[in-house]
């Protein structure tokens, strides 16, 4: 898998929440506005800007506020 395929699919974890891409960890954290994504309700989700899919990590608990 080459490394711009790599970023496409970024498995998360109930720490990393609220999700938002870019995440500050990212090289291109800058690359588009930050937009916040609901990965909680459905378990995966596409950003409208960069097209990465995000997927939160099977059994992770996800709190309400």
């Amino acid at each position: 898998m080459s490394t711009k395929e790599a970023q496409k699919a970024i498995e998360v974890v109930a720490k990393d929440l609220p999700l938002h891409c870019p995440m500050p960890d990212m090289t291109s954290w800058n690359s588009h506005p930050r937009v916040f994504l609901d990965v909680a309700k459905t378990g995966s989700v596409l950003c409208p800007y960069c097209g990465t899919t995000y997927t939160l990590k099977a059994g992770e608990v996800v709190k309400g506020h």
